[in-house]
């Protein structure tokens, strides 16, 4: 298959050609990733991140321009967009009178009635998470519950990596249709 063929056929939302995608310009991207994060689990959230967006949005690519390079700048957006957030959610104040440096940190702890409605969110998240296949399920418990790496879970399910991450990207996207609906 070539990428202009896989591209045309993800539009039709064909699975085999998103998993030819995500095998053919994972490293590309996850490399860029890397090098701009110095951090193999920040490097590979962003990639996460970035073909959820881009198979999200296949529909928008302009085949006048490269796909790696689209990914590439879809990446870099969303790292920049992180780093952003980061930097808003430590604010900081000089007090010039007395010299001293003041750094203001917001109070993020949960209040009671946070923890409350995070115990209902969470009790309705594994309602909605007992509505997908149970192959998908799996996938979710192994990663977010039980918190293992993309190897031990390929090593867990006896599965390439790369059809755990494709597995795990479509797990959630089932998952966010489900809560969608549930929530209109």
């Amino acid at each position: 298959m070539e990428v202009k063929e896989a591209i045309e056929l993800a539009k039709k939302n064909n699975q085999a050609a998103f998993n030819f995608l995500l095998d053919r310009f994972w490293n590309d991207v996850y490399g860029f990733q890397l090098k701009r994060t110095q951090n193999e689990n920040d490097a590979e959230d962003i990639t996460i991140q970035t073909f959820s967006r881009a198979f999200d949005k296949i529909n928008t690519y302009d085949d006048k321009y490269v796909f790696k390079t689209w990914l590439i700048t879809i990446s870099k957006n969303i790292h920049i967009d992180l780093v952003r957030k980061y930097k808003s959610s430590i604010n900081s104040k000089i007090n010039n009178k007395q010299d001293d440096t003041i750094y203001t940190i917001p109070d993020e702890s949960p209040t009671p009635e946070d923890k409350i409605i995070r115990k209902q969110n969470l009790a309705k998240l594994l309602r909605e998470i007992k509505k997908l296949k149970p192959h998908y399920q799996e996938v979710i418990n192994l990663r977010y519950f039980q918190e293992l790496s993309y190897k031990d879970i390929s090593l867990h399910l006896d599965e390439p990596m790369n059809n755990v991450k494709v597995k795990l990207l479509r797990a959630k996207k089932l998952l966010a249709q489900i809560l969608l609906k549930s929530n209109a």
